[in-house]
C-alpha cells in the first residue's frame, strides 16, 4: 500500500513539473501503452474460445486510448496552431473513429494501425520538446488521468 502511494506522489509529481511538451508525450506514451495491451489481449483471444473478461479488458484499453485523444483534440489551439492544429484535429478524429470500429469488430489491424501512428506522432513531439525547452512555471494543469 504505501508502495502505491509513493508510485502516485511520483507520478502527480511529474505530470505538474513537466513541460507541456513532456505532457503531451507522456499521453502519447500512454495511447501507446494502451493499444499496446489492448493488442496483447486481443492476440490471446484471437484462436481461442473469447474470453468475456478479457474482451472486457480490451474495450477498457483502447477506450482510455480514445479518452486521451479527445483530451488531446480538446487541448489544440487553432488560432496558434492553424493548419497544423486542423490537420491534427482531423487525425485525431480519424483516430477515434478506426479505435470506435476496431473496438467493435476486435480488428488487430485498425489498432495497430493507430498504435504505430501515435507512436509516430509522439517520435515527432519528443524531437520538438528536446529542441525546445519550455518553463513549467505558471502551466494551466491538463485534465487526464495518464497515471493509469
Amino acid at each position: 500500500m504505501a508502495y502505491a502511494n509513493q508510485l502516485s506522489a511520483y507520478r502527480e509529481t511529474r505530470v505538474k513539473t513537466a513541460s507541456q511538451g513532456q505532457l503531451v508525450i507522456m499521453l502519447y506514451d500512454e495511447i501507446v501503452k494502451q493499444l499496446d495491451r489492448g493488442l496483447e489481449l486481443l492476440a490471446l483471444n484471437n484462436g481461442e474460445k473469447k474470453d468475456p473478461g478479457r474482451i472486457e479488458k480490451i474495450n477498457k484499453a483502447v477506450l482510455k486510448a480514445q479518452e486521451i485523444i479527445t483530451e488531446l483534440m480538446v487541448s489544440l489551439n487553432f488560432e496558434q496552431g492553424g493548419d497544423i492544429a486542423k490537420n491534427l484535429f482531423a487525425l485525431y478524429t480519424w483516430f477515434n473513429q478506426e479505435l470506435l470500429e476496431a473496438n467493435v469488430k476486435q480488428d488487430l489491424r485498425r489498432i495497430t494501425v493507430v498504435r504505430n501512428m501515435a507512436n509516430e506522432l509522439r517520435s515527432a513531439w519528443a524531437q520538438i520538446a528536446a529542441k525546445n525547452p519550455v518553463e513549467t512555471a505558471n502551466r494551466p494543469a491538463m485534465g487526464v488521468n495518464i497515471a493509469g
